[in-house]
């Protein structure tokens, strides 16, 4: 069904914000994006990014619009972890069948990219004007230098709230009668690094590889960029033994650092730079229902359901929003009521979903990938899996791989976990974990 074109305002420029204008104006509506930032294409970027990964679902909404091929080419893929741990040898963990892959892509290169595309579409975005209040009834933007200055009134047929975490349109929908909300930050805070690349250009590490230091509490991560350099997250909490408040000084850095990443003390001098550079940041999960007003207001992506980082699918979430959105104006056309409700039905147990496994994924990727117990429970979940492939799909794959419903993915993760329960059970599973026994225990459970 085609749509009648109708006067819409995008809020925020970001990735969820630039794309989804892309799709409206392929629908044919008239686009208006604002963002209280500068345009990203004029700034250096701000030191507050973790790279993204890149998986189906994300890929699947760019190949809808043409675009795959040309992000593919600003990106680098991951088929593996490279696990770095204290008085090991680096060792490699594949993520999923052979050409399966994540890719890493820089933020700020990526959103560019999507802003420029976006105005080629016809897209008109308004920059540094800052939306301060939404009259969700009739449909009325306001923006304004300050919250007492005097405001522009914008008037449009639907708003789309893609302003993120602390989105201004929710805070507005928040004040409604039965609107539920809730927030949850973790005890740990993130913080920005870099290792620059070789005087040759060429990385330091492997390129094709997520690179990961577990440290239990806290850990440290590496992602590659095309330019050879590696932007780096380290995740730590903000108080107690190991922790942002306790490293004040260079010297204090520089222990940490030695102590428990040697083999990146080449870089030490930067990444200390980097530490007192950079802010630490917060991590939320934000959930909140509904997402909709009427045939007139929606949230896309972080704004409706903000995840923790440990998946990587925080972008891809809010791509697969806006696909499935798109699905739904072909389905419903012009009867956008139809549009929102079924929008926020199906992709609600989603983000639920998705939250509940990035936030699991945190506690595994800081301590149990140290654990033997786990270790081993993977190994005979890994062996399992390639011999009866089509019977064990690890959760892993089911997200990053597959463009099946993230509620189903932590369904069936959960019934792999209980089956997994009972086999570690087995007396001196640790010598038999590759026996028939094993293997037949497993099928029986299924």
């Amino acid at each position: 069904m085609n749509q009648t074109p109708k006067n819409i305002a995008v809020i925020g420029s970001g990735l969820v914000g630039s794309l989804l204008s892309i799709y409206l104006r392929r629908q044919g509506h008239s686009i208006t994006v604002f963002d209280r930032r500068p345009d990203i294409r004029t700034i250096t970027f701000s030191g507050r990014s973790i790279n993204l990964a890149m998986s189906n679902r994300g890929w699947r909404t760019l190949r809808e619009i043409g675009v795959e091929d040309e992000i593919k080419k600003i990106a680098i893929p991951l088929d593996k972890r490279a696990m770095h741990v204290i008085g090991e040898p680096m060792y490699f963990q594949k993520y999923g069948k052979e050409g399966e892959a994540i890719w890493s892509i820089s933020r700020g290169v990526l959103n560019r990219k999507m802003v420029d595309l976006a105005e080629k579409a016809g897209v008109v975005f308004k920059f540094e004007e800052k939306v301060w209040d939404v009259n969700l009834p009739e449909t009325k933007v306001y923006t304004g230098e300050t919250e007492k200055s005097e405001w522009q009134e914008y008037q449009f047929d639907i708003v789309f709230g893609c302003d993120g975490a602390f989105s201004r349109v929710r805070h507005k929908m928040q004040r409604r009668s039965r609107f539920d909300y809730s927030q949850d930050f973790i005890d740990v805070g993130y913080k920005e690094l870099t290792i620059p690349p070789n005087a040759d250009g060429t990385h330091k590490l492997d390129k094709n590889s997520f690179h990961i230091w577990p440290r239990g509490r806290f850990m440290f991560i590496a992602m590659p960029n095309i330019d050879g350099s590696f932007t780096c997250t380290l995740f730590m909490p903000f108080e107690g033994e190991v922790s942002f408040e306790r490293i004040k000084t260079k010297e204090q850095a520089k222990d940490f650092f030695k102590t428990y990443f040697p083999n990146v003390r080449k870089d030490i001098e930067n990444l200390i730079e980097d530490f007192f550079k950079n802010p630490t940041s917060a991590m939320v999960t934000m959930k909140c229902y509904p997402w909709t007003y009427w045939d007139k207001v929606a949230l896309v992506g972080d704004s409706a359901h903000a995840v923790v980082p440990f998946y990587g699918q925080g972008m891809n979430a809010g791509f697969e929003d806006i696909f499935v959105l798109n699905e739904l104006m072909t389905k419903h056309g012009n009867n956008w009521e139809a549009i929102f409700q079924e929008y926020q039905q199906t992709r609600k147990p989603n983000a639920d979903a998705i939250a509940e496994l990035s936030y699991r994924n945190f506690l595994e990727m800081s301590s149990r990938t140290a654990d033997p117990k786990f270790l081993l429970q993977k190994k005979i979940e890994k062996r399992f899996a390639a011999k009866y492939p089509d019977k064990w799909i690890p959760v892993y794959s089911r997200v990053t791989f597959s463009e099946r419903p993230y509620a189903e993915a932590l369904a069936e993760g959960d019934r792999q976990e209980e089956i997994m329960q009972k086999v570690m059970q087995i007396p001196d599973i640790e010598k038999k974990w590759d026996s028939d026994q094993v293997e037949r225990k497993i099928l029986e459970l299924l």
